[in-house]
């Protein structure tokens, strides 16, 4: 299985960029960069102009890749919610019993996130602190119905219809199931977040307990 994680290419949007960033040195700089430069400052502080000054090149060259940071941002999510996806298949495709699958899918996709060594120029942990601190800006936009149909969001919706599919294993009886689904994923995004800014209101400080609050919640939710 490792060796098909080393040779897996993720594939994005062609919609989201002027240039595939994963074509030259440039562009994979600009990727590492950014997801460090966002991480840092926030995205809202975030410009292509300190991105340039970041890797000691003009502003104009990276236009050259992404028209502008929200279609860089774009960019960022999906490639995440695509390696997430990948960890999700290859995680539970030997795994029959649909009880254990689900339950492995929920740690997947809430538990906190290590760097995958194999993406040399994209560190996996860091990005994942992006998504749950600035996913929610790709899409509480005037223009979320429009780049929904242009398919922005397209692999994220796809690890959600896949959990949505062993819930449906578990229970085909269960009237709620993409709810509960799209409830698991998002919510575990936002009980990461409570955990760093909100620790008061969250069991999640307490050790790894995001992914054992939504096991427990779906073994209740499906019995």
């Amino acid at each position: 299985m490792q060796n098909l994680l080393n040779n897996f290419n993720i594939v994005i949007n062609e919609k989201l960029y002027v240039k595939n960033p994963e074509t030259s040195d440039l562009g994979k700089k600009i990727i590492e960069q950014s997801i460090l430069l966002i991480d840092e400052i926030g995205f809202d502080a975030f410009t292509f102009k300190k991105l340039g000054e970041r890797i000691k090149s003009n502003e104009s060259s990276i236009y050259r890749y992404f028209e502008n940071k929200h279609k860089l941002l774009l960019y960022l999510s999906s490639w995440y919610w695509s390696w997430m996806e990948y960890k999700l298949v290859f995680s539970t495709v030997n795994i029959s019993n649909p009880i254990e699958k689900l339950e492995k899918a929920i740690v997947i996709v809430t538990q906190p996130i290590e760097d995958d060594l194999t993406t040399k120029h994209i560190n996996e942990s860091i990005l994942s602190k992006i998504i749950i601190a600035e996913f929610s800006k790709t899409f509480l936009t005037k223009e979320v119905d429009e780049e929904n149909k242009q398919g922005y969001f397209l692999v994220y919706k796809r690890v959600i219809n896949r959990i949505i599919e062993m819930i449906n294993e578990v229970n085909p009886n269960y009237l709620y199931a993409k709810s509960l689904a799209s409830t698991v994923v998002e919510g575990a995004l936002h009980q990461h977040f409570l955990s760093e800014h909100f620790k008061t209101i969250t069991n999640a400080s307490e050790s790894n307990c995001i992914s054992e609050f939504y096991s427990n919640l779906i073994q209740k939710t499906l019995q």
